[in-house]
């Protein structure tokens, strides 16, 4: 049984780690040609660019486009020029045409607002969607193996049974998908958070947007995203010599958690009708980290309809996401996802469905010796007087009486209670009938 109160915040072990991302680093750029993007099409980007900020230097332009001013940008500033797109307006001597001032032109305006038109999209530039299929598929190989040791270390703020714990491990090596349920305030979401610290402390490279077709698909999300810092051979060599593909970003491993808002819709690519481009869902945005499903069953789409919509890519490794144009396009699937409910499973799954989920763990109600043992280190957290006698009372009058179940977050909760009936009555926080009576009737409701 688990007790989500503990600790609210698991550091990540340290040997478990590896600090090199996978099998992948964005190799350097040379050339406009190493983008796999056409040339016109990044002359565009930079003119939407000017169009949004005006006046720009040289290495401001390098600077949003996410590349090199060196034999790319440069490039692309000189074939404006020549085209009349853009204007210098300034420079400053000794310091190269990187510090040039430039501006756009009344021409240059133009070809911005046809480009604006097909997509709003300005900012660093995209990487093609076949690069990025194999960096998810070579950092896949980058995963972190746990082990009994590592589990003890990520989980030895929680207490729960020991059939539990040994199940959660190999959960985890599976990389593939786990089912865990349970009745309500046993700390589901606890043994996610923790799992998901693990991986938090590896990290990998991901591109701040993708290009398909000629449609930008926006990636890197700051929200769900955690930036880590760059290695020493990693970092760039300079304005003027060969830096590292800066379109690529890296960061921990993603622990992405979402619950009652989800929606078929968010598992699909999100185009934006008036910025024309696309966001990624969040499956993808989670790839080579875990997405963590909470209060599964609670969501405004039916269950089996959200259940549906995970064979493929469960089986296979391998998504399907849908462009506007009806065009269906491939991206790898490698998720670790994570189901929790507090409802039965009976009630939300068939048994096709449970035989694809590779792992299912029940997290059920704490014994006697857990639940104390739960009191015992969430008291001294808070500073409450423990006493095994307050404990007996407690059990025996709010537990065993009404045949009321325990719960892990119980725990933590009625010693908040203590704690504000304690400062009200300006008292010791300690464990007497008293004050625990009090805290009882105003946490525990009859349903």
């Amino acid at each position: 049984m688990v007790d989500q109160s503990v600790s609210p915040e698991i550091k990540p072990i340290q040997k478990a780690t590896n600090s090199s991302p996978g099998q992948f680093i964005p190799p350097p750029l040379n050339k406009i040609e190493d983008t796999g993007l056409a040339i016109l099409w990044l002359q565009d980007l930079a003119l939407k660019i000017f169009y949004f900020q005006g006046y720009l230097t040289g290495f401001k332009v390098a600077e949003a486009m996410a590349l090199p001013f060196a034999g790319l940008v440069d490039q692309i500033l000189e074939a404006l020029k020549r085209e009349k797109m853009i204007e210098v307006r300034s420079s400053q001597m000794g310091l190269g045409e990187g510090a040039y001032l430039y501006a756009i032109t009344g021409a240059g305006i133009i070809r911005a607002r046809e480009a604006l038109d097909r997509s709003q999209y300005a900012g660093p530039a995209p990487v093609p969607l076949e690069v990025y299929n194999d960096s998810v598929r070579r950092q896949s190989r980058g995963r972190i193996q746990v082990t009994n040791r590592h589990m003890r270390q990520v989980l030895g703020e929680l207490i729960f049974g020991e059939n539990t714990f040994h199940r959660l491990g190999p959960a985890v090596n599976s990389g593939t998908s786990i089912f865990i349920y349970g009745p309500p305030g046993n700390g589901k979401t606890s043994v996610a958070r923790a799992i998901g610290n693990l991986i938090l402390s590896q990290t990998m490279y991901i591109p701040f947007s993708i290009f398909c077709d000629g449609q930008v698909i926006t990636l890197f999300d700051s929200v769900n995203h955690q930036l880590a810092p760059e290695d020493d051979t990693s970092t760039q060599s300079g304005r003027g010599g060969m830096r590292k593909d800066l379109r690529w970003v890296r960061i921990r491993r993603p622990f992405i958690m979402v619950g009652g808002e989800l929606t078929l819709a968010g598992l699909d690519l999100v185009f934006d009708d008036t910025l024309k481009y696309y966001e990624a869902p969040f499956q993808v945005k989670a790839n080579g980290g875990i997405l963590l499903i909470d209060d599964f069953g609670r969501q405004q789409v039916r269950p089996r309809d959200l259940l549906n919509r995970w064979i493929v890519p469960l089986e296979n490794r391998i998504d399907y996401l849908s462009m506007h144009t009806g065009r269906k396009i491939e991206v790898p699937f490698d998720v670790l996802v994570m189901f929790s409910t507090n409802l039965p499973p009976k009630d939300l799954v068939d048994e096709a469905f449970l035989r694809r989920l590779r792992h299912k763990i029940e997290i059920g109600d704490p014994s006697y010796e857990e639940y104390r043992e739960i009191f015992k280190r969430v008291a001294a957290a808070k500073e409450v007087a423990y006493s095994d006698e307050g404990l007996a009372y407690l059990l025996q009058e709010w537990y065993i009486k009404p045949e009321r179940k325990m719960r892990a977050s119980h725990p933590r909760d009625l010693c908040d209670q203590i704690l504000d009936i304690s400062r009200y009555l300006a008292v010791e926080p300690v464990m007497s009938k008293e004050l625990l009576d009090k805290a009882a009737e105003s946490y525990f409701v009859e349903l």
